[in-house]
């Protein structure tokens, strides 16, 4: 499109493009907007170097004069997001970018690679966040995804309100507070569970939190209170039917005077099965497969639209045009995949300081009773540094917090519903 539109003249041509989603995935009340932090960092990187511009060449990508374009290729215009940890609901314009349309239309997918993974991950662990009723959750998912998909994924969770992650890297990278227990592989490298658990505890304390259930869950009980005089500071539990073993193991330690002993469970966790341990002693939960997965729905179905551009014949006053915008709103019509045209503006309806419409417009300013959703976050090509790095990671996790507060109270809901509040495009 890019060597095409340079031919023509319209890659010069000033663009509006948006990304949202149609729809939410059946069943959710809401959406987590994540990604944003990790998508304007690698905005600051995305450039085409020698390497890269050789194979379009010598595949016939692009010609000599693409490939000039490329090499000096630098985002010029201007950005604007719902901030990281915001709520979303159909039709939202998420992430708003202006430019050429040469030097937008590149960022498709840079932008909806992120989008559409961090956002389906927010998603999950807000709903599992919701389930856990305020005990905390750790995520634990970095073996059923890819490599700097688990970092990512890491991130994604600790925004929508885990509380730490087993990933290093993440911690590292992110500033997130990292947690681990052993594996069942360290207990079965002992001559017995008592070895293994001598072991750990003189390497971490008697605050450590011991794997229970390798052999037999109350023989393992017994030794690890044992151990550490009644002071363990917590066991998980990795096996069987989690509430009837999570209230046989709660009295076994009460009983032995180990009533300060924490019970954390993990296990294939997700938030049916978090929601469902509600009544059980448990406190704390270790999340793996399921919020790396988006449970059961990995992307979030977000897409790229060009909304408007300028008119061909548009000059700015400067120039000697017209003192109009010159914008033409532009849409698809395509049965079931019709898109709205038009820049958008939006902003969240409360009543008493609780949500009542995500209001989309495509003329005017969002009213007195509507919390502005849009906000500037690259102007000139030049990023917002606030919401890049562990502060922006930060700044994202207590955002989402104050826009979780604002849904009504049947959104935490973990059952199929529609969306929480109704979108109004006007």
């Amino acid at each position: 499109m890019v060597d095409a539109a340079l031919k023509d003249g319209t890659a010069d041509r000033r663009c509006v493009f948006e990304v949202f989603a149609r729809r939410l995935p059946d069943g959710r009340r809401y959406g987590v907007a994540a990604g944003l932090g990790r998508f304007l960092t690698a905005l600051t990187d995305f450039r085409f170097g020698d390497d890269e511009i050789a194979f379009l060449r010598d595949r016939g990508v692009i010609d000599a004069g693409t490939a000039s374009y490329l090499a000096d290729y630098r985002f010029t215009g201007d950005i604007r997001a719902y901030r990281e940890g915001e709520v979303f609901f159909p039709n939202s314009p998420v992430l708003q970018i202006e430019g050429t349309f040469a030097e937008a239309v590149v960022l498709e997918t840079l932008a909806l690679s992120i989008f559409n993974a961090d956002s389906a991950i927010a998603s999950a662990a807000a709903r599992m966040v919701s389930a856990a009723d305020g005990r905390p959750l750790a995520e634990m998912g970095s073996r059923r995804t890819g490599e700097w998909n688990a970092v990512a994924a890491a991130r994604a969770a600790y925004i929508a309100g885990f509380g730490a992650t087993s990933n290093l890297e993440a911690g590292r990278t992110w500033g997130i507070p990292t947690m681990g227990t052993a594996a069942h592989a360290f207990t079965l490298l002992h001559d017995s569970e008592e070895d293994a658990f001598r072991s750990q505890i003189d390497a971490l304390g008697t605050g450590t939190t011991l794997l229970v259930d390798t052999y037999d869950i109350e023989a393992a009980v017994d030794t690890a209170v044992r151990l550490t005089d009644g002071k363990l500071g917590a066991v998980r539990i990795d096996s069987g039917d989690l509430p009837s073993v999570v209230a046989s193991v709660r009295a076994q330690l009460d009983r032995l005077g180990a009533t300060d002993t924490k019970i954390t469970v993990t296990n294939d966790l997700d938030e049916y099965t978090i929601a469902a341990l509600r009544a059980a002693p448990v406190d704390s939960y270790g999340v793996g497969t399921s919020v790396v997965s988006g449970s059961g729905h990995p992307a979030a179905g977000m897409v790229f639209k060009l909304v408007a551009h300028r008119d061909a014949s548009h000059r700015d006053p400067a120039d000697g045009g017209a003192n109009d915008d010159g914008w033409v709103p532009v849409a698809k019509k395509s049965a079931e995949k019709a898109t709205v045209g038009g820049r958008k503006q939006a902003g969240r309806r409360l009543r008493n300081g609780i949500a009542t419409a995500e209001v989309v417009l495509t003329t005017g300013q969002v009213g007195p009773d509507e919390r502005p959703l849009l906000v500037p976050v690259v102007t000139n090509g030049e990023v917002d540094p606030a919401f890049l790095g562990v502060q922006g990671v930060e700044a994202a996790r207590a955002h989402h917090k104050m826009a979780k507060a604002e849904l009504p109270a049947d959104a935490s809901r973990i059952g199929r519903g529609d969306p929480a509040i109704p979108t109004l495009v006007i």
